[in-house]
């Protein structure tokens, strides 16, 4: 059964980059070597891979990457930190 995985690096200008691959290991030294100039990540070298989360299913994996990269910084801090009480509160709208 093929695997898939979705994952957080954080970046050398404390930004996240969240990204869905099949290799996690191929791709995390992609993204260190700076194989793709036009990432989001060539420029903010080096990397630190801070989560990641595996599946079976190519398509829930893809639909959960696209989830996590509308994430606020702070939802998202707290998946990476195992704070999963927080998330719900994280995704409340605050209105004034």
């Amino acid at each position: 059964m093929k695997t898939y995985f979705v994952y957080i690096l954080k970046c050398s200008d404390k930004t996240y980059y969240t990204g869905f691959t099949s290799d996690l290991e191929k791709r995390f030294f992609e993204h260190q070597q700076g194989k793709h100039q036009e990432s989001f990540t060539y420029y903010r070298r080096p990397l630190e891979l801070v989560f990641y989360c595996e599946f079976t299913n190519a398509g829930f994996a893809i639909d959960t990457e696209k989830q996590i990269k509308k994430w606020s910084r702070a939802k998202k801090e707290a998946l990476i930190n195992d704070e999963f009480e927080k998330l719900p509160n994280l995704a409340k709208k605050k209105f004034k």
